[in-house]
């Protein structure tokens, strides 16, 4: 009896050293195949590209206090990761997508094309249009299989520049011309869309815009106080409105286009209302600048901005960009969301999605709160990893 106990002891021993000299470690992506992501867009994604199109060859998203929370100034608009980074996280990408310019980066399983100040009409300094992305993409394609790219995800967020600069330079225009400046701004972005399933994409994630005149920026510019700016957010609502249909048309086509539509509007929107629910002590103004809002001058050396103690506390670093914490709730929205959030399906049913097969359901307006998928009404049970 004494040695079957001693021999139980030697066991259990051995066991917890096996657990501790090789820990048994889950990856965020068990079960998600090892595909692509390649992100499109501004500076909400853009992981370094701008350093390499800047003349100043320090600019101020590679100086402290970015990457505050990790130590880590390295090119990106955050105190530390950004969607795009937590996304690759949760698809198994080790190290996150490198930017598109950097030179000998590994693609292998992505890579970002996303620079700042990026729009998707004009022309855009030490920076690149949403086209110019896509024509970069085309130049590497070469670097990825065919049937490769098509399992792939392909994450866009742009028009903040565009819809800014329009308002500073058109301050007084009428509804009309509104309207028909969104229009254009959402043609262009279908076609670049277009010019993309041509080159082989198929799986897209489209981010909404947020509610632009809530950004601490543009409450500072446009002396608003506490209240949002709302000439710039009716203009981001108008230009949210198209992108569900435009995708619809796409994915109704034959040859397997598939998306999931982010409403990051609504999100943004609810955190500024209802800080306190999402734990941001502060919704309204940026940890790092300076002004009514904290909102100019973060990481530029002639300026002293202030910064505040714990950014985690922000729902915004500096007066355009949401802190690490937000980001990182932004991303699990994105991943692993309701309908509610993100329709017709998550980033995690996108990527399982049998590829070039017809999407059973579609982008539906003004419903996302009535739309609740039963377990048994699961169009996707079978196609889950």
């Amino acid at each position: 009896m004494a040695d079957n106990c001693n021999l139980v002891s030697i066991l259990g021993v051995l066991l917890i050293l096996t657990i501790f000299d090789n820990p048994i470690i889950v990856y965020a992506g068990e079960g998600v195949p090892n595909v692509a992501l390649f992100t499109f867009g501004d500076s909400y994604y853009d992981v370094g590209n701008k350093v390499f199109l800047s003349k100043d060859k320090n600019p101020a998203q590679t100086k402290w206090p970015y990457g505050k929370s990790r130590d880590d100034p390295n090119g990106k608009f955050s105190d530390g990761h950004i969607v795009p980074d937590f996304i690759a996280d949760f698809m198994s990408i080790p190290n996150g997508v490198p930017p598109a310019l950097k030179p000998d980066a590994n693609v292998t399983r992505g890579v970002s094309f996303a620079v700042t100040d990026a729009s998707i009409l004009g022309s855009p300094v030490e920076s690149m249009t949403m086209s110019q992305q896509v024509t970069t993409f085309e130049i590497m394609k070469a670097n990825w299989t065919t049937d490769y790219i098509k399992k792939s995800l392909f994450m866009i967020y742009i028009g903040t520049e565009d819809y800014l600069n329009y308002i500073q330079k058109h301050p007084d225009a009428d509804a009309t011309k509104q309207q028909a400046f969104v229009t254009s701004v959402t043609s262009q972005l279908k076609t670049d869309i277009r010019s993309l399933t041509n080159l082989g994409a198929r799986k897209f994630v489209v981010q909404l815009l947020a509610p632009l005149g809530c950004l601490p920026i543009v409450r500072q510019d446009y002396k608003t106080g506490n209240d949002c700016y709302e000439l710039l957010n009716d203009l981001a609502k108008q230009h949210n409105e198209k992108i569900g249909p435009m995708l619809n048309d796409f994915a109704n086509s034959p040859d397997g286009f598939q998306f999931a539509v982010f409403d990051f509007y609504d999100a943004i929107f609810r955190r500024t209302q209802r800080n306190l629910n999402y734990r941001f002590y502060v919704s309204n103004s940026s940890c790092c600048g300076v002004g009514t809002h904290n909102a100019y001058g973060r990481g530029k050396g002639n300026v002293h901005s202030k910064l505040c103690d714990y950014q985690r506390a922000y729902l915004f670093f500096d007066g355009r960009h949401n802190s690490e914490k937000a980001q990182e709730e932004i991303a699990h929205l994105l991943y692993s969301a309701n309908l509610n959030v993100i329709q017709p399906m998550n980033i995690r049913e996108l990527i399982v999605y049998p590829t070039g097969e017809k999407m059973r359901e579609f982008w539906e307006p003004n419903t996302f709160s009535a739309r609740r998928r039963l377990p048994s009404q699961d169009s996707y049970a079978g196609f889950y990893a």
